[in-house]
């Protein structure tokens, strides 16, 4: 018999594939959901990354969606949504209160003042972001974080290197509970034949949020100077930052090689993903890097930044480049271009591998056991 819970969740924009939080919260609740917990997301108001057409309020079984005021402007949007979603949660009747994010946790004190158990996923350590890096919303997230080893029952972590962090500053303890992956479907070429010329292993794929940490500067600046007639493809949505786009695309000109396609989801993600040569994610900054595990679901060589959070995820199943050295990258995506035999050999073993060890439904046992 489960532990049928009330569970409220916030910190995510909405149920979608916006960011890492938003999947993990859907692959959360869906399964939550399914065995028998009441769950709700207070989701914010107003429009998704990429316009109004990805608005589509998807309805999920079993799950609650409400959406809370928010107040459209850069940096308040996330203060105000999480203000009125932790004071929903407050006065509701939840069991249990997850919040997802440092900044959404600054409002931990508000359910907790009316005595909901709360517990907090910590996915990532997001003042050091770029975007958040002075001023108003480096204040609030610090303080978030703060609040969170106050008032938060349990704390849950993606990472090593964030659980080391809050044993060494606060002497908190957390629970590491990484993200999951689902086996997905393989699919041939054929919106992006169409729409892109792209053909299978015709391309070296980013896919994830432009923001400076994702390290998409020195990709393209790497990429420029590699000997070969594959193309850079750099999917993904802006988030907050279309001046970085614009830089990104000032770097990029005068190489035809590289293509952005925007943001992508449904079948034009799966053949992207599907199709690639290899998957890169030079980030300087992850927390658990999602687009990674879902990369290597697809059987993708994979070359990522030796920054701990991507080298614990792919242990010796990937290349591996010096963070932030353009010419190491370069040099490994020269190598990788001239030895498909390599790359083919990483392939071969890249699913097996990240499937058998993150799995969402031991995520979510584990995080049920929390609730208790």
């Amino acid at each position: 018999m489960k532990d049928k819970f009330a569970v409220s969740m916030f910190g995510q924009k909405r149920l979608s594939r916006e960011g890492g939080i938003e999947i993990v919260v859907k692959e959360l609740c869906t399964r939550m959901a399914r065995d028998g917990c009441q769950v709700t997301c207070y989701n914010r108001s107003g429009h998704h990354v990429s316009g109004a057409e990805y608005d589509n309020k998807i309805e999920y079984d079993g799950i609650r969606q409400k959406f809370v005021p928010t107040i459209e402007r850069k940096g308040l949007a996330a203060v105000s949504s999480s203000f009125f979603a932790a004071l929903y949660s407050a006065f509701g009747k939840y069991d249990v209160v997850h919040i997802h994010a440092e900044g959404p946790a600054f409002f931990s004190w508000l359910p907790k003042m009316l005595g909901k158990r709360i517990i907090v996923t910590i996915h990532g350590i997001d003042w050091q972001r770029e975007k958040w890096k002075s001023g108003f919303g480096s204040k609030f997230i610090r303080q978030g974080e703060k609040n969170a080893v106050k008032y938060a029952d349990e704390i849950i972590v993606l990472s090593k290197g964030v659980q080391d962090y809050f044993k060494d500053t606060y002497g908190r303890e957390t629970h590491f509970i990484p993200n999951g992956v689902n086996r997905p479907e393989i699919r041939e070429a054929g919106l992006i034949i169409e729409k892109f010329g792209l053909m299978k292993d015709s391309y070296i794929l980013f896919l994830g949020r432009l923001v400076p940490e994702k390290g998409i500067r020195y990709l393209v600046e790497a990429f420029k100077n590699v000997k070969t007639d594959k193309k850079l493809v750099i999917a993904g949505g802006s988030s907050d930052t279309d001046s970085f786009m614009k830089e990104l695309k000032e770097l990029a000109k005068g190489d035809e090689r590289i293509i952005f396609t925007g943001f992508v989801q449904g079948q034009m993600l799966d053949e992207l993903y599907s199709n690639a040569y290899i998957y890169t994610l030079p980030s300087d900054l992850e927390g658990m890097p999602l687009s990674l595990l879902e990369a290597m679901s697809y059987g993708n060589c994979c070359l990522v930044s030796d920054i701990p959070e991507c080298a614990e995820v792919v242990e010796d199943k990937a290349l591996i480049f010096k963070k932030s050295d353009v010419g190491d990258l370069r040099d490994k995506l020269q190598d990788a271009c001239n030895h498909p035999e390599k790359v083919m050999e990483i392939k071969k073993q890249a699913a097996d591998f990240i499937c058998e060890k993150y799995n969402w439904d031991a995520v979510v046992d584990e995080t049920m056991k929390l609730y208790r």
